[in-house]
């Protein structure tokens, strides 16, 4: 796309697409860079197939592989993510805010509403319904719990000191720690990495795909395998991080279904929920980005307004109204303990819930950072990072404001507790004590699927940009093939060891790619300071 006004593109000899090997297969067509495309998806193919054949020795495999890194790199993901928190603010208040995406001269693509919808449902849609009600309520539990100490070592999963019997206390920090998983630094996690393919594809000329943004490090070796592994690493992260998401989203409508209708729980109730909505995200694929993915996303932020309305009106309205604003100044109190990454005493919960988060998050990043970059053209990179730092992180604590202390109301009050319910069913469970609750169920299970659809169907445009050397209107079919394969890994996991195994890819492959991510930052400033600024 040509530049409007004046930017400072790279001089390079690079084509886009120069790599392809462009074929024709019977009516169908395919425009695949010849490494990362093949490379990429043979690992894939091969993890799929060793996966389902061996599904009884891989799935402890799993459970160990999530355990050891959590455990001995926890406080790498904690800092890394802190850096990314930091660089974002540092560049909204520095004179590189005032650089337009695009040119000088750039005007944005979609409106503000069509932009918040598309970054916030691709972001984390089926993470927010799953979590919405069950991790205010953990938090809260364990905090409420006090701490327990077995050898000199915590063996509880309360965040920091706990709370011990104090049913205020545990409330605040309960949700505190679920808002620091939820808002700044996930977001800067996207935004990084957004802005660095924006910059380097919409100003300096460069291919819309994860190493262009490492040319101010790399130069001309970033056509090579130093960008060809990068670009690798980008779409396995991508792809085991999104079948994470699928995963929890196929668990939870399974049992949505299941306290619904009846229908059986289980791996086959899950594979038949993948197969399905893979098959209808297939439709939405086909359909492209305008078509597809923002009606989807636009039809589902209504729906999920309307059922989080729902649950302010009839639900403990007060609580949540004063919640929202106490609960901000909880997380601002805590955050400095929260974002510690050493010497920390609630190992339980910095291992297992902030660097299982920060890996997965970093993992969905070049999905939703390419996504994000493709419909922010015409933004400066002040507005740029206002609007996805501050705008989806006020949402998420809204969000988990209503849920939470929905949830956290009922349990003090003695209704039946979500608590006591295995994770996926916790929203139906806190729905049930409300009226309309088969409306309202049904209607979850309905964003859930949408959800779903809609991060099926943005991964596969992004993963098939990043396959196809950069080219942004690739052939469908390889879409196609994407996003079937999608759905291939998430039963592959299912049926391999369940969450845990789930869990586990998400976070080996998040690590590597925040090293990749952590460079970029570098690249990025680099890249910045070489763009003529708005007036």
């Amino acid at each position: 796309m040509v530049p409007d006004g004046k930017v400072n593109p790279i001089d390079t000899d690079y084509q886009i697409g120069q790599d392809n090997i462009a074929v024709q297969v019977g009516p169908f067509g395919l425009d695949i860079h010849n490494r990362v495309f093949a490379i990429s998806g043979l690992a894939v193919i091969a993890f799929v197939l060793i996966t389902l054949i061996f599904q009884q020795q891989v799935a402890p495999l799993f459970g160990d592989l999530r355990g050891w890194l959590t455990s001995s790199l926890d406080w790498f993901f904690i800092s890394a993510a802190n850096v990314f928190v930091l660089l974002c603010i540092y560049l909204i208040f520095s004179p590189l805010g005032r650089v337009r995406l695009g040119g000088t001269e750039a005007t944005p693509d979609f409106s503000y509403l069509g932009w918040f919808s598309m970054l916030f449902a691709a972001g984390m849609g089926i993470g927010l319904m799953f979590y919405g009600v069950s991790e205010p309520l953990s938090h809260f539990s364990t905090a409420f719990g006090g701490t327990s100490i077995e050898n000199g070592v915590r063996t509880d999963w309360a965040p920091l000191g706990a709370a011990g019997g104090d049913a205020e206390l545990a409330a605040r920090l309960g949700m505190a720690a679920t808002i620091y998983h939820w808002a700044l630094h996930p977001w800067a996690i996207y935004a990084v990495l957004a802005l660095g393919l924006a910059l380097f594809s919409f100003n300096k000329g460069l291919p819309l795909t994860i190493r262009s943004v490492f040319y101010p490090l790399l130069g001309e070796r970033v056509w090579g395998w130093p960008g060809h592994v990068i670009d690798i690493l980008a779409v396995l992260a991508t792809l085991f991080g999104l079948a994470t998401s699928l995963g929890l989203g196929a668990s939870q409508a399974a049992a949505g279904l299941h306290y619904l209708f009846g229908v059986p729980e289980g791996n086959t109730t899950e594979v038949l929920l993948v197969i399905g909505i893979t098959l209808i995200a297939l439709v939405s694929v086909m359909a492209g980005l305008e078509a597809g993915v923002k009606r989807l996303s636009e039809i589902n932020m209504v729906l999920a307004a309307l059922l989080m309305l729902f649950v302010i009106i009839v639900g403990p309205t007060l609580a949540i109204v004063t919640g929202f604003f106490d609960n901000l100044l909880a997380y601002l109190q805590y955050l400095p303990a929260l974002a510690n990454p050493v010497g920390r005493e609630d190992v339980n919960f910095s291992q297992g819930w902030t660097a299982f988060y920060w890996a997965w998050w970093i993992s969905w990043s070049p999905f939703v950072g390419m996504f994000i970059a493709r419909v922010s053209r015409g933004r400066t990179v002040r507005e740029f990072l206002i609007a996805v730092l501050l705008i989806p992180s006020l949402a998420c604590v809204l969000w988990m404001t209503v849920f939470g202390t929905a949830a956290i109301s009922q349990h003090l009050a003695g209704f039946q507790d979500a608590a006591s319910v295995a994770l996926p069913l916790q929203l139906f469970t806190m729905l049930d004590v409300l009226p309309w609750a088969q409306v309202t169920s049904f209607i979850a299970i309905i964003l859930v699927v949408v959800f779903f659809i809609t991060s099926s169907d943005s991964g596969s445009l992004v993963i098939d940009t990043i396959a196809a050397g950069g080219k942004v209107n690739a052939p469908t079919p390889q879409r196609v093939f994407w996003c079937t394969f999608e759905g291939l890994v998430a039963i592959a996991l299912i049926l391999g060891g369940g969450l845990v195994a789930l869990q586990a890819m998400a976070v080996s492959t998040g690590f590597p790619f925040t090293l990749v991510l952590l460079m970029s930052c570098v690249a990025l400033v680099k890249g910045l300071a070489s763009e003529p600024r708005s007036v």
